[in-house]
């Protein structure tokens, strides 16, 4: 592959996905990619987010066998805090010691209601995905200041995949979908075989996400088809 794209991926998602990488959407994509880093080498501006060791990040820190839950989001955060980009590859979450962006906000106010769990000053969701969670942006990267500007680069075809191969090899995976754009997603997930949550999305522009309960009913579908269930809070 492009050394662009010369990024460690956890072996069993390697392992699933490794048919994607040579169709004629993901060679596009790889060029829409490089592009774009070659761009922002030349311009900081331009800077790509999150930094290329973090692209694949959702995966490497849980593996396929291990999911338990799917977040999906749209596409990374696109600014940059205190020289720190808030992105760090995974959806929702920010980078370790960086403020919370409002939809962060909101599912922590969220979770604080619904569990009594206090709210945290993280907005690093790394501790979840080491229990199962798949924290998915549907968008992988963005330029500095442009949300959805790497809309039309074909990431959403590969993150496409991914949910269908999720639901076809995996059971039982509770699918939280938060949003207009996330509901989209819902005709991918066989719901024979899983569980699907739905809200509006946690942003302070829409309403009906705090009281959804989707936490403490994430984790008794698990407790039902004996999973251990998620530790909300973070360490």
């Amino acid at each position: 592959m492009n050394k662009t794209f010369d990024v460690k991926i956890e072996s069993s998602w390697k392992r699933e996905l490794e048919g994607e990488f040579q169709k004629e959407y993901f060679l596009i994509l790889r060029e829409n990619y490089h592009n774009a880093i070659n761009k922002a080498r030349q311009n900081p501006k331009n800077a790509v987010l999150p930094p290329p060791n973090l692209l694949f990040n959702a995966f490497n820190l849980v593996q396929f066998d291990s999911v338990k839950v799917v977040i999906i989001g749209q596409d990374p955060y696109h600014n940059i805090e205190n020289s720190t980009p808030q992105a760090n590859g995974l959806a929702f979450s920010v980078s370790p010691n960086l403020t919370p962006p409002p939809s962060l906000k909101n599912i922590f106010k969220e979770i604080n209601r619904d569990l009594g769990i206090k709210i945290p000053k993280s907005g690093d969701l790394t501790s979840w995905t080491k229990q199962g969670v798949l924290l998915l942006n549907s968008i992988l990267s963005v330029e500095l200041n442009k949300p959805l500007s790497h809309k039309a680069f074909g990431w959403e075809i590969f993150t496409d995949k991914i949910i269908e191969i999720i639901s076809s090899k995996r059971e039982n995976i509770v699918f939280m979908l938060w949003g207009n754009y996330a509901k989209g997603k819902r005709k991918l997930i066989d719901e024979r075989r899983h569980f699907i949550l739905e809200a509006p999305h946690p942003s302070p522009l829409s309403r009906g996400f705090i009281g959804c309960s989707h936490f403490s009913k994430c984790n008794e579908i698990l407790a039902k088809n004996n999973l251990k269930e998620i530790n909300w809070a973070l360490e």
